[in-house]
């Protein structure tokens, strides 16, 4: 059952695969993860903040061995060095490490750590007016390929000259922007094939329907898996998978359309061409 165009989609697929294999293969390529931390509360004050790090290695960031030229931790700047030197000193009760890495959050009220961030770790906050530290007490996780926490400070007693660990950090992810979404593009997917569908001269109620079943099915899979690999792997990995899935999607539907159309079409039989031919140009569009 179109077999001509079953196995045109089927090299198609074999050569995306053959293109993506070397592309996945290289481990500094592409996107990588990431943690975001926005802070409420604090909109009055200046505050610098950093993650304490389980390892003392991540990436390129590490602790600062006393040997290495520390310019090449911050930007010359007096303020930056001060700030750096207050990190460098601080030493954390369970252990963890300042991997050199901080950004100042006055204004931002946010904190990106994009270039291989530590997988476990506390947050430190830096209140350079009051020469205090916050510190978080428990220890955090990257559980995403971006992961977003939130830390409401408001009732923080920065003043104080002793230690505060009472920073508490909540998972923020965006899950029901990312719903919508998804919702949203299956939806959009449907409506743009079912129109498609229309102009191809496919006007009976079954085989509309037989679009939009087939197409509920190919699109919510579809789609739920990219959104996982996303989520877990990021953008650059969305879109490798992108490829190979969306041909998949393509071939699935042409073999479900060549099948069906001609079994429930109450008109002349429809030509499998035809039917392929739609099937590839609805899901490009």
């Amino acid at each position: 059952i179109c077999m001509k165009s079953k196995m045109t989609f089927i090299l198609l697929l074999l050569i995306v695969l053959l293109i993506a294999m070397p592309l996945t293969a290289n481990a500094d390529m592409g996107p990588k993860p990431s943690i975001v931390i926005s802070f409420e509360g604090l909109e009055n004050e200046k505050y610098y903040v950093t993650l304490l790090s389980e390892s003392p290695t991540t990436g390129p960031h590490r602790v600062y061995d006393g040997n290495s030229n520390p310019k090449q931790f911050f930007y010359g700047e007096d303020e930056e060095k001060r700030i750096w030197q207050k990190f460098v000193s601080y030493e954390d009760e369970d252990g963890y490490y300042f991997l050199q890495y901080f950004d100042e959050c006055t204004e931002t009220s946010k904190f990106i750590w994009g270039y291989y961030p530590p997988s476990k770790f506390k947050i430190l906050i830096y209140f350079p007016d009051h020469d205090s530290f916050a510190v978080s007490n428990e220890v955090y996780e990257r559980y995403a390929f971006d992961s977003y926490y939130k830390v409401d400070a408001s009732g923080m007693e920065i003043q104080s000259v002793t230690l505060n660990n009472n920073i508490q950090a909540q998972k923020n992810y965006p899950y029901s922007w990312e719903l919508i979404s998804l919702i949203s593009r299956i939806l959009i997917t449907i409506i743009i094939e079912v129109l498609i569908a229309l102009l191809f001269g496919f006007r009976e109620k079954k085989l509309l329907l037989i679009v939009l079943v087939t197409n509920i099915i190919t699109q919510s899979i579809l789609n739920i898996l990219l959104n996982l690999i996303n989520y877990y792997q990021g953008g650059l990995m969305f879109v490798l998978n992108y490829i190979w899935m969306e041909l998949l999607v393509i071939v699935i539907e042409a073999v479900a359309y060549c099948i069906l159309f001609n079994k429930y079409s109450k008109n002349v039989p429809i030509g499998k061409f035809k039917v392929s031919t739609y099937a590839f140009i609805a899901n490009v569009v």
